[in-house]
């Protein structure tokens, strides 16, 4: 059933509000629309179905000129979105502090430092598009689901999780070389997706980072720069990489990670 665009929780009220200012006014009757449409859909979310869900007077051709030309920016709804979410968690991070205070046991000299731990993950995923043909973005990429190379898009996403509390950041797609070579559009690996991501990213004050990622993001410059703003980093590592082996008589030596765990 076509839901009113005036039928709204408080709190879906209140939080639309907060991006009300990146919208011009028509804008903003479509931004509401696709919100709506997202949040009632239970069917294949086309823009088609999507404008089923919602009683408003608006029309597919300007619903597409407003996903792909209207002049937003995704990076303003981001920092908007960033902000909210830090003046939310500020609270409950000086609770957590005050919390472990409370805790420590009273010993003599400086007592022990307080850490409240926040947790960026990076990760991507494909999204099979079996009988796609003229998608903008679409290639060959492995699923690790199906566990073979199969046809659709591949998504890069992070997250960002404090005392409970999700932040998802803006996702991007990820294109093949050959992909962005037919499209003329520039190439940007994974790796340097995560690098932008990591080098970027500002976590809220009193808090410390630790970075999750898989083995297709432990690369060097990532590693490096992530301990480099003291963050802790977590990964995988594949069976071919070569980790540098200091034994007790100062001798380094290279060996792969396979061979490391059979030493």
């Amino acid at each position: 059933m076509p839901q009113p665009i005036h039928i709204q929780d408080t709190r879906l009220a209140q939080y639309m509000r907060l991006f009300c200012h990146v919208f011009s006014l028509p804008q903003w009757k479509y931004f509401v629309t696709v919100l709506l449409g997202l949040l009632h859909c239970d069917e294949r979310r086309a823009l088609s179905v999507l404008l089923r869900h919602v009683a408003v007077k608006v029309t597919i051709f300007g619903l597409c000129y407003f996903l792909r030309k209207a002049p937003w920016s995704v990076d303003e709804l981001t920092a908007v979105r960033q902000a909210h979410f830090y003046i939310q968690v500020t609270p409950l991070v000086a609770e957590a502090h005050a919390e472990q205070r409370a805790q420590r046991p009273r010993r003599r000299g400086r007592p022990k430092r307080t850490v409240v731990t926040g947790y960026l993950i990076i990760d991507d995923s494909t999204h099979a598009k079996r009988y796609a043909r003229a998608q903008e973005g679409l290639g060959s990429h492995y699923s690790g689901t199906e566990k073979k190379v199969v046809n659709g898009h591949s998504l890069y996403q992070s997250v960002y999780l404090l005392e409970g509390r999700q932040l998802p950041l803006t996702p991007r797609m990820y294109r093949r070389k050959v992909t962005c070579e037919m499209e003329g559009v520039p190439f940007v690996s994974k790796i340097d997706m995560a690098y932008e991501e990591v080098t970027t990213f500002e976590p809220p004050p009193d808090t410390h980072t630790h970075l999750l990622i898989d083995s297709w993001y432990m690369a060097k410059r990532i590693w490096r720069d992530a301990r480099q703003q003291d963050w802790d980093v977590a990964g995988g590592l594949k069976c071919n990489r070569v980790m540098r082996v200091i034994d007790p008589y100062d001798t380094r030596q290279w060996l792969r990670v396979d061979e490391y765990t059979q030493a």
